[in-house]
């Protein structure tokens, strides 16, 4: 009796992690995330990245951990707002008027009577706005970067934000990724 208790006990320690973390795709969010990171820290270089995400610690080290976590949340937030979206476009009832007469299913889906083109959508309209919101934050550092060029004092005087403005970089990078978005 004591055996079957105890073995009841510990699948359920096992099976209450697993169903936590089956909720909703944030698993998902993180991996996409990260891939967006390495792309990004690829194009930016290693010390523009580390200055654009790390906290102000001697090395920021922690810039990879930073950019996963922000891009995971912007990654749900853009998925929510795909999800929204594609599901209006498949209410439209004019929506075949205006692509090529095709129907939702028939211009999203693949599969067998277009049985994912909900799916593929939301994934489509994700991807965009991720490739999007990259293309920003490239832009934004490059343009910060030659900004800083011109004068550090005056860059952290105009940017930073904390006691002695070594944050200024990221801060700047955000502001303007921010109004390229807008």
């Amino acid at each position: 009796m004591k055996g079957r208790f105890l073995i009841a006990a510990l699948l359920a320690a096992l099976v209450v992690p697993a169903v936590s973390l089956a909720v909703g795709p944030t698993g998902q969010d993180r991996e996409n995330a990260a891939r967006g990171c390495k792309a990004l820290r690829a194009s930016l270089g290693d010390a523009i990245f580390k200055q654009t995400y790390g906290t102000v610690q001697s090395d920021r080290r922690n810039a990879f951990g930073r950019c996963v976590s922000q891009w995971a949340r912007s990654e749900k937030l853009n998925r929510q707002a795909a999800q929204t979206a594609c599901e209006a476009e498949k209410a439209d009832p004019n929506f075949a008027a205006t692509h090529g007469g095709k129907t939702f299913d028939q211009f999203y889906g693949n599969g067998p009577n277009g049985a994912n083109a909900l799916k593929r959508c939301v994934s489509l309209k994700t991807r965009a706005a991720a490739a999007e919101a990259r293309s920003d934050t490239v832009n934004a550092a490059k343009l910060c970067k030659a900004e800083r060029a011109l004068g550090a004092p005056a860059f952290r005087a105009k940017y930073g934000k904390n006691s002695n403005d070594r944050n200024a970089f990221g801060k700047c990078v955000s502001t303007l990724a921010k109004a390229q978005s807008d």
